[in-house]
This record gives structure tokens, sequence and C-alpha cells, in this order.
């Protein structure tokens, strides 16, 4: 099947060049114009992604992306938030929202495509050297997609899957915040990371008292210990 992508925009210049790329790419598309609109799409037809744009009228990009996070229905659905050039803080506050990756206006249609395609994949099953991780009160089953605390289930969006993921495989070894944003986000090393302090901020708050399992090594990066 092909995968399902919502473009939430009220700019319908953005929502038609999105759409064609999408549609090019192989995906199928639904579009949203506002964040009610947006809402209903999420729930009623389950979208594989959702692009999602902060400037909406009445309920911004962020209030949308918020709510979607708190519903268990659309809590791990991969979102990307479209926000202005100059508008670092929208980036910023989007990540801390929940949202899994962000792309700025203008943008490179090939680009959204491209990030589009890496989110969907980062969240399918990889093959993996251990299919099982128990760490005292944690567990994390990669082929179920399944993180546990103290035997209750952990809501992960797809990205902080892959980032606990990747630093429990290399349990006791430093990864830099370079290196995560290649393993986990596929990025240029010379993009900013600050994406990945607020994303290991997001994934202590969900895993609670396992959290300590996550140290940070100052200057460097993280690091998982047992």
């Amino acid at each position: 099947m092909r995968p399902k992508v919502l473009v939430v925009d009220d700019e319908p210049d953005a929502v038609e060049v999105i759409e064609f790329n999408l549609k090019q790419a192989g995906f199928d598309v639904s579009t949203a114009v506002d964040g009610a609109e947006a809402l209903r799409k999420a729930r009623t037809q389950a979208p594989d992604l959702i692009v999602l744009d902060v400037m909406l009228p009445e309920l911004d990009g962020f209030e949308v992306c918020k709510i979607l996070r708190r519903d268990p229905a659309t809590a791990a659905t991969p979102i990307i938030m479209l926000t202005a050039k100059a508008a670092e803080v929208d980036r910023v506050v989007g990540l801390e929202l929940g949202a899994d990756d962000y792309v700025t206006k203008p943008f490179s249609p090939r680009e959204l495509v491209l990030r589009v395609r890496k989110l969907l994949d980062r969240g399918r099953i990889q093959p993996a050297k251990r299919d099982k991780f128990v760490h005292g009160e944690l567990t994390v089953d990669v082929p179920y997609h399944l993180v546990t605390v103290g035997g209750k289930r952990v809501e992960l969006t797809a990205t902080e899957f892959k980032l606990l993921t990747v630093l429990v495989e290399r349990a006791g070894r430093v990864q830099s915040r370079e290196q995560l944003l290649r393993d986990v986000w596929d990025y240029n090393p010379d993009m900013e990371t600050r994406t990945v302090d607020t994303h290991m901020r997001r994934l202590r708050a969900k895993l609670g008292p396992a959290a300590k399992h996550l140290e940070t090594v100052r200057g460097i990066g993280y690091r998982f210990v047992g």
C-alpha cells in the first residue's frame, strides 16, 4: 500500500506544490487548510505521516501538534513541521512539543520528499543484533516497536524510538551529537545539534525513572548506562 501523508497548510500554492511532489514520489496525499480539519483527518484517516505548517488560522500548528501527541491514536504519528526560515524559535518549540523534524520555508520540494521518506523508513522495523533489551525496569522490544517501564507501555514517536534503540544497542559507549544526527536523523553532521538535545529531553521525560540510564557526557554527547 502507498504510504498516506496528510498535508496541513492554509496557502493553496504551497499545498499544490507539496501535494504534486509527494504524489509523484508515490504517496497518497490528503490535505487540510486549518487545525480543526487537520485533527479530524488525522483521527479518521490515520495517515502514516503529517506535514504540518506552523502558521495556521485559529488553531496553529503548535497547538495541533500538542493535541496529536496527547491522543494515543496519533501519539506516534511522525510529524514534519513547516516553519518560517528566520524563526529558529519555531523550530525549537516544534521539537519540544513532539515534532519529529522540520523544514524551513521556502523549501525545496525534493528535500521535503526526502525528509518524508527518511522519517517513514525510521519508523519501520529494522534488523537488529538483538531483538530485545532489558535493563532493570526498562524493556526495549525492537521487532514490536515497544518500550515499557515497570511493565507499563511508553508511547514514543518513531524518532524517539530510534534514538533510544541506537543508544541501547551501543550501551556503555559515548555517542556524540554529530554521530546521533547521522545515525538517527541521517543528517549532515554540520546541522544544528540542538535537535538531539531537544529529543533527549522529551525521551527522558517519557521514560520517567528509567531516564537514569541516559547519561549526558558534557561537551560530547550521550551514553546509555545499564
